[in-house]
């Protein structure tokens, strides 16, 4: 937020000492950082509900897969229900889709196109049977990792770790090809250069970078390398 946007440049009348979240233009922004009033004025269309597991760096590093993986498997599962029963108990406002069609119908009933993601592979608990489950649940996209390696794909915050895979391993191009039968598109952000490689090589389909940027602008292993990127395009 920029304070003097809201206040002519007058700091003088801005009191720090307040509570932030019962003030202008705060307040609004006391509880989420979206709801259904502000998507609506805001004249949304649609929206990707990701759901990403979570995990505390100090007590689940990427090293320590037993903790890493704790039930990231049942979370994923109940925070995608959660997301679906959303959409049911607001059927005035939000729809369902898994396609680009269902986002115009959605539109044209006055409704919030409401698209489901998996934000990291290791909610799968590698299992293929698991992904094409998520993918019966109208999970339409899935990025291959988050934070942390998964036992089958490298992350990119360890891309120069001794201990990475070296990209996908042979069931992690599984899950790729599956990905690509049933129709979930593959997202390549944060994971590792070489798991992008790989992955764009294997798959059948074209992939995405939901949130990503170009590493030859800011060199940061989160980012993309520009081999890759021209690899995007001559595919």
């Amino acid at each position: 937020m920029n304070i003097r946007k809201f206040h002519q440049n007058q700091l003088t009348d801005f009191h720090f000492e307040l509570n932030l979240t019962q003030v202008d233009p705060w307040a609004d922004y006391a509880q989420c950082h979206t709801d259904l009033p502000r998507l609506r004025q805001g004249m949304v269309g649609a929206q990707v509900c990701v759901y990403s597991h979570s995990y505390n760096s100090g007590q689940r590093t990427c090293h320590d897969s037993e903790s890493h993986y704790l039930n990231a498997a049942t979370q994923t599962m109940e925070q995608v229900d959660v997301i679906r029963r959303l959409a049911v108990k607001y059927p005035d406002d939000l729809q369902l889709v898994t396609t680009a069609d269902g986002i115009l119908e959605a539109h044209a009933a006055g409704r919030i196109g409401c698209l489901v993601g998996v934000e990291g592979g290791h909610g799968l608990d590698s299992s293929l049977a698991l992904l094409r489950t998520l993918y019966n649940q109208d999970v339409r996209y899935m990025t291959l990792t988050h934070a942390c390696n998964t036992p089958w794909a490298d992350n990119s915050f360890m891309e120069d770790d001794p201990e990475q895979l070296g990209g996908l391993t042979a069931w992690g191009e599984k899950v790729v090809l599956e990905m690509n039968r049933l129709g979930m598109m593959v997202d390549l952000s944060h994971v590792a250069a070489a798991t992008m490689r790989d992955a764009i090589n294997i798959t059948r389909a074209p992939v995405i970078f939901s949130h990503s940027n170009a590493r030859g602008i800011y060199d940061v292993t989160r980012n993309v390398p520009d081999d890759v990127l021209l690899t995007l395009v001559s595919e």
